[in-house]
């Protein structure tokens, strides 16, 4: 098994800056890929950005250029730096973990606003 605990979401103006953590423990060593993911009020759930073990990522369209994904690997945290942030990056963060199964944290609420 593995836990996800994601933390530092919240509310921010447009054009400001979050970052976002996933502790993650237990079954570390099975762990192949985490990123995160979001979900938006009545929309489907969608990739943001993912990250190997490798360090290889790959990122949707819309947080190219403004979010990055990064791990400490000592720690067993994934991070996601956000940028430039939009009104409609508004939606809860979801950290995810593939290994022989997915796991998902509990998800942190981003809210971007005046």
């Amino acid at each position: 098994q593995v836990q996800l605990v994601e933390s530092g979401g919240g509310l921010v103006q447009p054009g400001g800056s979050l970052r976002l953590s996933c502790a993650a423990s237990g079954s570390i060593g099975s762990i192949r890929r985490m990123g995160w993911y979001r979900q938006a009020p009545g929309k489907q759930r969608e990739l943001v950005a993912r990250i190997t073990n490798g360090g290889s990522t790959n990122y949707a369209d819309s947080a190219k250029d403004r979010f990055t994904i990064s791990r400490d690997i000592a720690k067993n945290t994934v991070y996601l730096q956000m940028n430039t942030l939009k009104p409609e990056d508004t939606a809860v963060y979801y950290c995810n973990a593939e290994s022989w199964r997915e796991y998902w944290g509990q998800g942190t609420l981003v809210t971007v606003s005046e």
